[in-house]
């Protein structure tokens, strides 16, 4: 199943200063389709997405650096605990 072409935000989480041999980006999608979950991380109340916005941490991966467009905005860091909280719990760290 393909993905639809259309940008789409995300949560980047690589460190700035790794120097990877790679040019991949980690990330979490964000999407609209809430279904609950407790991997789901609201993000709605940002000015820069929508308000039925969640990270999908369960839906993590990687992307070349070349396919992420613009800066949409930074995560507070109390977001940015609770995406990484629910990281942890979905690969049991």
């Amino acid at each position: 199943m393909g993905m639809a072409a259309k940008t789409r935000p995300g949560v980047v989480l690589i460190a700035d200063n790794l120097n990877s041999p790679r040019s991949l980006i980690i990330h979490i999608p964000i999407t609209r389709q809430n279904r609950g979950s407790e991997l789901e991380v609201p993000l709605g109340h940002l000015p820069f997405l929508d308000k039925e916005s969640v990270a999908n941490v369960q839906a993590i991966g990687s992307l070349p650096s070349v396919r992420f467009e613009k800066l949409l905005g930074v995560l507070p860091a109390a977001d940015l605990e609770v995406v990484k909280q629910a990281l942890v719990k979905a690969c049991a760290l």
